[in-house]
């Protein structure tokens, strides 16, 4: 009996999610085919009707909500709107959020892979590139910057929110971790233009729209 329509790309969908969590919980290293199907609930055999081998798979897993329109958020809270005029300080928001500082499996990937990818091959690091390039445009977009100051403070301020994720992740200390992030958060919205400094009061920022729930 033939599949149903749209049996293959739910499949596929399946392989992709349970790579991107593990590899994000482990390292792209440490984690096998053999597991990757197990999380997908899918046997060993059937990976090679999708990807040709680990490293094909990896750069499927390289997407994000930025270029993937079937990648969703599964940071509980976090509401990131890519038509929304202002787009721009909802990513700052959401990538330097609480939710995704402690959700490590749904994590954007160039926050939990960029080493890897510094080691793999030329395939991997364009993916990552065309990711990255992707959230520069998010930023550049809605920025309320000269124009000609627009893509350099997009790039300088994708940078930080990615950069200041991985730091904090590194930490021991959580209460350093936290003051870090919002260190970032807060100059990432003045370096985009979505916020000045000097309003904010006693050092603390206004509760972001962008998050329904939760602390910062």
């Amino acid at each position: 009996m033939p599949y149903a329509a749209g049996h293959c790309t739910e499949v596929k969908g399946k392989i992709i999610l349970s790579a991107r969590r593990l590899f994000n919980r482990h390292g792209f290293d440490n984690v096998s085919i053999t597991q990757i199907m197990a999380g997908a609930d899918l046997t060993h055999g059937g990976f090679y009707s999708y990807f040709k081998s680990k490293s094909d798979l990896y750069t499927e897993v390289l997407g994000c909500f930025f270029t993937d329109p079937n990648w969703k958020s599964c940071w509980e809270g976090v509401e990131v709107d890519l038509s929304s005029a202002d787009v721009g300080p909802q990513v700052v928001r959401a990538y330097l959020s609480r939710q995704h500082f402690e959700d490590v499996e749904n994590s954007c990937p160039m926050v939990a892979l960029p080493t890897d990818v510094a080691r793999s091959s030329k395939r991997a690091k364009r993916a990552f590139e065309t990711v990255f390039q992707a959230m520069v445009s998010v930023l550049e977009r809605s920025s309320n910057e000269n124009r000609p100051l627009r893509r350099v403070r997009a790039q300088a301020t994708a940078a930080l929110c990615i950069g200041g994720m991985v730091v904090a992740r590194a930490m021991l200390n959580r209460a350093r971790a936290d003051e870090l992030r919002k260190a970032c958060m807060s100059v990432a919205l003045t370096l985009g233009g979505w916020r000045d400094e000097s309003k904010l009061k006693n050092g603390k920022a206004k509760r972001p729209r962008s998050l329904s729930a939760g602390r910062i």
